[in-house]
């Protein structure tokens, strides 16, 4: 393997910058250069005590287009919006802040929010949390048989928080809503009591908001495992912080580090999220890309369909386009997770396949890796593969791209077609008295 080339270009080498990260406590001074009223800040600022807010230097200066804010789709992406929350719950808690409230009473009322806003889909926490040995594994996640989802402590935070984040629990500052663990020995040893396992995939919050060191300390043990045929990193870093991979001081180190997980044998898949095209513009990110491909890492890539973000097909073809042009591959198109502010940002089912499929249409072979609309429910990954008539009734055509239950992998099955429904759960089904994921009556 060739070691990391670290000749980037001057324009890049310069634009180097010290990580800022700015937080609720910045709000009000920034959402004033949206041109918002202090009612509308106030407003947006009590959304903030309920769901997490954190964004960077990079997005405020590089990426926010601040004379359309606040419909700029990068400000919508990352800054918190009045209307995300029920109007009575947002009026509780500015009336709190309005009298300078102790803070004990407004977390209180954020806190009553949030238990309404299932923090924990798809059974997260019932169904997906291993036991082993004398109890559970803290920070492990095993749906499926084949991917075991591990969750470092010290990345369960992000450069920036994306308002859709399906994942929000986990930065609110709640300990019960956490999922983390650090202990690599116990890791270690479920996997090799598993063999069925090949994959691992670290999550948070974002595995690259760690150092290289730490980082080092959570793969290195995997790499004995002759078992494991790939390790996969999701992360935002690429859009939100592409000075990770070079000019931040441990840059080099960290692309050694994909080194030698891919001269271990296995695929390193880097699970890159770019929710629009504006992200991949900057030469700090092409640069960043290029490093991380050198490295032999696979890079593909995914996101939500979000409502004013990114629902629109144009929007995605272009992403596709861009990801084929320098190296990466598209990989999910996802629905908006069933959490949170789920009621603002979701997009009908029936439109999300018509984006989709507006999209797919326009773009070459090597950009139809891409899978989706997807969602990813409780019982596997539900794709919606169409809208078609079958025996004179409209129905969803869908399909588990994943599931729970490995026999039901990529078997047709039907819902009738509903304009409303955003979600799973949503559906009835069609030609049957029942979803084939469901139990039979007894």
């Amino acid at each position: 393997m060739t070691l990391v080339n670290d000749a980037a270009p001057p324009a890049v080498r310069s634009t180097g910058r010290k990580f800022r990260a700015f937080t609720a406590k910045h709000l009000d001074e920034l959402t004033a250069r949206a041109r918002l009223s202090p009612d509308e800040r106030l407003a947006i600022r009590a959304v903030a005590t309920v769901l997490p807010f954190r964004t960077n230097s990079y997005v405020v200066d590089e990426l926010i287009d601040w004379s359309a804010a606040p419909d700029d789709p990068i400000y919508r992406l990352v800054f918190p919006q009045e209307d995300m929350l029920p109007a009575a719950d947002v009026a509780r808690i500015v009336d709190l802040l309005r009298r300078d409230a102790p803070k004990a009473e407004i977390d209180a009322a954020a806190n009553a929010v949030r238990v309404k806003l299932n923090p924990h889909p798809a059974g997260q926490m019932q169904l997906n949390i291993p036991s082993f040995g004398d109890g559970t594994l803290p920070g492990v996640q095993h749906k499926y048989r084949e991917t075991v989802l591990f969750f470092p402590k010290q990345g369960q935070t992000c450069h920036a928080y994306c308002t859709y984040c399906f994942r929000w629990a986990q930065f609110v500052g709640e300990p019960s809503l956490k999922m983390a663990g650090d202990d690599t020995t116990r890791l270690y040893d479920y996997l090799v009591s598993h063999p069925a396992v090949t994959s691992v995939l670290f999550t948070g919050g974002d595995p690259m908001i760690m150092g290289e060191s730490v980082l080092r300390r959570y793969i290195d043990p995997l790499l004995d495992l002759d078992q494991l045929e790939s390790i996969r990193i999701g992360t935002k870093s690429l859009a939100y912080w592409p000075q990770k991979f070079v000019t931040d001081p441990d840059a080099d180190d960290m692309l050694r580090l994909f080194e030698r997980v891919v001269a271990s044998g296995r695929n390193l898949a880097f699970m890159a999220h770019f929710s629009h095209p504006r992200e991949m513009e900057s030469p700090l990110v092409r640069e960043a890309v290029r490093r991380i491909r050198d490295t032999g890492a696979v890079i593909r890539t995914q996101a939500p369909l979000i409502r004013s973000i990114n629902d629109d097909p144009a929007v995605w073809e272009s992403m596709w386009r861009q990801q084929v042009r320098m190296g990466m591959i598209p990989y999910y198109m996802f629905v908006e997770r069933d959490t949170g502010p789920q009621d603002y940002f979701a997009v009908p089912l029936g439109h999300a396949y018509e984006v989709f499929r507006d999209a797919y249409k326009n773009v070459s072979g090597l950009a139809r890796t891409v899978r989706g609309p997807s969602m990813s429910a409780t019982p596997g990954k539900v794709c919606v593969d169409g809208v078609v008539e079958l025996f004179g009734e409209k129905v969803f055509a869908l399909r588990f791209l994943q599931c729970r239950d490995a026999d039901l992998v990529n078997r047709p099955f039907y819902a009738k077609y509903d304009p409303e429904a955003v979600w799973l759960d949503g559906l009835r089904p069609a030609f049957a008295d029942r979803f084939p994921f469901e139990p039979a009556p007894e």
